[in-house]
């Protein structure tokens, strides 16, 4: 299964008529589904040319046949040099193209939902408190800041984040934001809490740093207790001392 962090992206561009044992881009497929590529995607293209400098388009008939494919995956770097070999030999009217690229989330719908009667867990360590104060009506690339800031987090693979909105405060320059009853202000303070490890955070703070135009970064050392569902591990078919 893929994972976050480096990979590669492998683009074979062939046309919808060439063979190999049937039409091409469909054996390139079972190929990869055999090899137990993660997943691979064939797509028609509307008009293109290559290498024989013929332009096939929908709109003449006889060329129709002879539309461009393009056949995309994504692996990893092992594995894409496991099947490259093959996928040479099976292209012998096209073009294969391999780039370096980073896998930023994996998601999968089809995981198992958590069961109900789990047992709770109990997770204590030290870790960094990280908080961010600015003001609610802060930008970032058109977006309130706040906002911007705990997408950005999430996508870092950060513990958890939590965005308080005050109803009074003032700053630096001891100007006071409050809400008022009858008016809503729009500059009101907000602070967001964020708890991960030193290592984490570290990384993240030099990320807000630059988002934050007008504000304060605060860290605290603090100890977390951490309660967890867990459920407990079954035994693999596989595992030696499991039941046949």
């Amino acid at each position: 299964m893929l994972s976050k962090g480096a990979a590669r992206k492998v683009t074979i561009y062939l046309n919808e008529d060439t063979q190999h044992h049937g039409a091409l881009y469909e054996s390139i497929l079972t190929f990869l589904l055999h090899r137990g590529i993660a997943g691979a995607t064939a797509t028609r293209a509307l008009a293109g040319f290559g290498g024989h400098r013929m332009l096939h388009t929908p709109k003449i008939e006889v060329l129709a046949q002879h539309l461009p494919i393009v056949v995309q995956f994504v692996e990893s770097a092992e594995k894409v040099d496991e099947v490259l070999p093959t996928l040479y030999d099976m292209v012998s009217d096209g073009l294969i193209e391999v780039q370096d690229t980073t896998i930023i989330k994996v998601a999968n719908k089809d995981r198992k939902k958590v069961e109900p009667d789990r047992d709770h867990e109990v997770r204590r360590g030290a870790a960094k408190l990280m908080r961010v104060y600015l003001g609610e009506a802060d930008k970032w690339n058109g977006e309130p800041a706040y906002d911007a800031i705990v997408k950005r987090l999430r996508m870092m693979d950060i513990a958890g984040a939590t965005v308080y909105k005050g109803i009074l405060g003032y700053g630096a320059k001891r100007h006071t934001h409050k809400q008022k009853r009858f008016h809503m202000s729009r500059d009101l303070p907000v602070m967001i809490s964020i708890v991960d490890s030193e290592e984490k955070l570290a990384e993240a703070r030099p990320v807000l740093e630059q988002m934050i135009q007008d504000g304060l970064i605060v860290f605290s050392d603090v100890d977390v207790i951490r309660m967890v569902r867990t459920s407990p591990l079954k035994e693999s078919p596989n595992e030696p001392g499991s039941a046949s």
